[in-house]
Order: structure tokens, then sequence, then C-alpha cells
């Protein structure tokens, strides 16, 4: 794979590629110490993010057959509500609960408000079907969001993360395999042709030759001589040399990198920027005319039913909801990041994507 640097107009670097082939790391797999959990935690953290949906939906499935199909005579009055909100807690207490932060931490007009309202609304008018399915269709999506951001930050680890999770170092001379992670800064690391360095360090040897792609995506060989830095994830090329540890291992130049793109959302593309003021006013002014639905036709409307134009209000509210915006176009700029990395390829932000 031929490695090449990006850069924009102005000379500024915008991405690299890297090499292709990687050690199998992801986030999910890997512990503070390096080493690799096997698939059933990943599996068993995604069963666990859907539970509350699993559960709401049984709940859901069997107070509509009781509603429908299965009438029981005691299958109503408060037994029937209490029926409905224990199928809304499990996906609708996480809103509430954001809902309220958002408040406290002065942010009234968000999503979670807006879901709230048109739930709690819907139990009010007796509509428990609807207020728990709205929000049951509300959480999985969110979840769906939750899988598709972990699953470009563990892209990006997969492509990054290359330091090994053993290091040979020297005690008195006898080489030792040991944790990366609990090498000290100090010790003599023995490095063989063909291995990765797992710390950055100082080379104690006289010459020695590296395959830095992984930090510079450049593939050529790069020869360092004694006292001269080496870094985490070069690749030792020669014959056996030493290197003095210099870095602790979560400090690593690879571990900042990686830290980095892993944060690459944090520079916001102009289009990002937009939607978050776009939904600061489109909020407020969905809210206010939700209201006017419900009392103004009581000016108006022969007939005036308070319940009618309050589920009006509360449909309206459901379908206004910025999700769509707020959600999507961050997700679809980290998403791209993320398939970019897959392929080898580091964005350091949003706004990147938008100067290619």
């Amino acid at each position: 794979m031929e490695h090449q640097h990006i850069y924009d107009k102005q000379g500024k670097q915008i991405c690299c590629s890297l090499e292709e082939k990687i050690n199998k790391k992801t986030e999910h797999h890997s512990d503070d110490d390096g080493h690799d959990h096997d698939h059933s935690s990943e599996e068993k953290s995604t069963f666990q993010m859907f539970l509350p949906a699993i559960i709401s939906f049984v709940l859901l499935l069997i107070a509509i057959g009781f509603d429908n199909y299965f009438t029981q005579s005691w299958f109503t009055g408060w037994v029937r509500i209490t029926w409905y909100v224990l199928a809304y807690i499990p996906v609708g207490f996480p809103v509430l609960k954001e809902a309220f932060e958002s408040i406290r931490k002065g942010d009234v007009f968000s999503e979670f408000l807006l879901m709230s309202i048109a739930t709690i609304g819907a139990f009010a008018i007796a509509e428990f079907p609807e207020g728990v399915a709205v929000m049951l269709f509300y959480a999985i999506g969110e979840i769906f969001q939750t899988l598709a951001v972990q699953r470009a930050k563990a892209n990006i680890k997969t492509l990054l993360d290359q330091r090994p999770d053993e290091v040979t170092v020297l005690e008195n001379n006898v080489a030792k395999t040991i944790k990366a992670s609990n090498a000290k800064i100090g010790d003599i690391i023995q490095l063989k042709a063909g291995e990765k360095l797992g710390l950055d360090g100082e080379l104690l040897s006289d010459t020695a030759s590296f395959n830095t792609a992984a930090l510079t995506g450049e593939s050529k060989p790069d020869t360092k001589a004694k006292g001269e830095t080496v870094l985490a994830g070069m690749i030792n090329l020669n014959s056996v040399c030493q290197v003095k540890v210099t870095v602790a291992y979560t400090d690593s130049k690879l571990s900042k990198i990686l830290e980095m793109v892993q944060d690459a959302t944090a520079k916001k593309a102009p289009t990002e920027l937009f939607i978050r003021k776009f939904a600061k006013i489109y909020t407020p002014i969905v809210v206010a005319l939700a209201v006017a639905i419900c009392v103004l036709p009581m000016f108006f409307v022969e007939n005036y039913q308070f319940n009618d134009w309050l589920y009006r209000a509360l449909i309206f509210l459901v379908i206004s909801c910025p999700c769509a915006l707020v959600i999507s176009i961050p997700l679809g700029y980290f998403g791209g990041i993320g398939a970019a990395s897959k392929n080898g390829i580091l964005f350091k932000g949003s706004n990147f994507l938008d100067v290619m």
C-alpha cells in the first residue's frame, strides 16, 4: 500500500494514509492493561443497551393485546394505567432525566423536553399506547446512534493502536517478558527484528532502522542513531536493538494521536455549527406553535374539545422534533471519520471533511 499525506490549499496536513495491516484491537475489546476481552463482552454490552427497549416492547405488545384482542375485565382502570406506565419507564425515564438535566444546565428547549412533553401529554389524554410507542421508537433510534458512534471509534482505535501487549525488558542482562503497561520509565527494552516498539524511548544501540508508517504514513525505513527518540508503533527492521523507556505507556505519542482522532468531532464543521444555532431557535418556536395549536382554536372553533386539540398539538411536537437535524448531521460527519479510518485515512476533524 502506498502511503501519502494529503494537504489543503494552505499546505496544512489534513490527513494521512496509514498501513493497512494492523493488530485487531478495538476500544471495546481492550482494557486499561492492554489485554483483549472476548467477543461476548461486546455482545453483552449491546444486549444491555437494547434490554430496556425489549422490556418496554414486550409489555406494550401484551397491553395492546389485552386492549384489542384478549379483553379482560381486570385490565381496566388503574391496572391498565399502571401496566402502560411500567412499559413507559424503561425507555422514558432516561429521556425524562436528560430533559431535567438539560433544564438544570440552562438548555430548556431540547429534543428531550419535546419528547417528554409529547409522551406525558399522550398519557394525560389517555393515549397510553401511543405515548409508550413514541418513546420506544425514539429510544431505539438513540441506541442505533450510540452503536454507530462506538463502531466509528472502534475503527479508529483498531487502525491506530498498534502497540504490542507485551515487551521484553532486560533485568541484570536477563531478558524478561512483561506487560507493556507495566514497563517503567528507565527500563531497557530489547527489540528484535520485526517487532513493534511498545513505548516511547531513547535508542541505546548505535543505529537501527524502523518502519514508521503507523505514525507518519511513510513506509520507507527511517534510520535512527544512538540517543535519538524512537516512538511506540515503530517496527524494528534489522538487528536486535535496545531502547530506554522515557515515557509512560499511556502517554506515548501514539496514544496522543489516538486520543486526538477519537476527539476529532470536537472540531465542528460549519454545517454542524449552523445546525446547533438553528435548533436553538427552531425548538422554542415549535413549542410555541404547539401551544397555539392547542389553545387558539378555543376562540375560533365551535364545539372545541380540549383533548382533541391537545392531541393534535402533541402530534405536531413529535413530527417537528429536530432530532433528525441535530443528530443526523453530527452523526454523518462522525460516521465519515470512522469510515475513512477503516480505509486507512485519518481526519483531524469534521471541518477537514468539508475542506476535502
